[in-house]
């Protein structure tokens, strides 16, 4: 995944210096409330949310959301300590980030699993329907497919 991503940097830096008169400034990162309210305006659309079920899934989806990048900020700084207990050579403390990671993943399922069932039960049994289908396809997440909570995403 970090290949991934440091080759995407690398393709958008190389496209960037070939279009003339092409400003540089610093994308910026959409916030845990940007992502929340992009997840609800989608949501709204695929089942009509009310504006109490938006409200609801608002507050559900920036929770889980603020844990989720809590988690993954802890999952670097474990995943930096495991990487510096590999090149030491280091049993005692690839255990521990090891252990820490998985905890860390316990973690983010079971945030995102709770918002999920928070959101559930606010719909109505045909908008239960419609976002099982959801579900199964893969479209329900806050960022779509691929996305963050889609297939592929950091923390399904």
């Amino acid at each position: 995944m970090i290949r991934s991503t440091l080759s995407t940097i690398v393709l958008m830096a190389a496209a960037s210096l070939s279009v003339p008169g092409q400003t540089t400034a610093t994308p910026t990162m959409p916030t845990v409330a940007d992502l929340g309210a992009q997840r609800v305006a989608r949501l709204t659309k695929l089942l009509t949310l009310t504006s109490a079920q938006q409200t609801d899934a608002t507050m559900v989806f920036t929770t889980e959301l603020t844990a989720l990048a809590t988690i993954d900020t802890a999952r670097q700084t474990a995943y930096t300590a495991l990487q510096t207990a590999i090149k030491a050579n280091d049993t005692a403390g690839i255990a521990t980030e090891a252990t820490q990671l998985g905890s860390l993943t316990t973690q983010a399922v079971t945030a995102t699993a709770t918002a999920d069932a928070a959101f559930y039960a606010t719909l109505t049994s045909a908008q239960q329907t419609i976002y099982n289908e959801l579900k199964s396809s893969g479209l329900d997440g806050p960022g779509g497919p691929g996305g963050p909570g889609g297939p592929g995403g950091p923390h399904h």
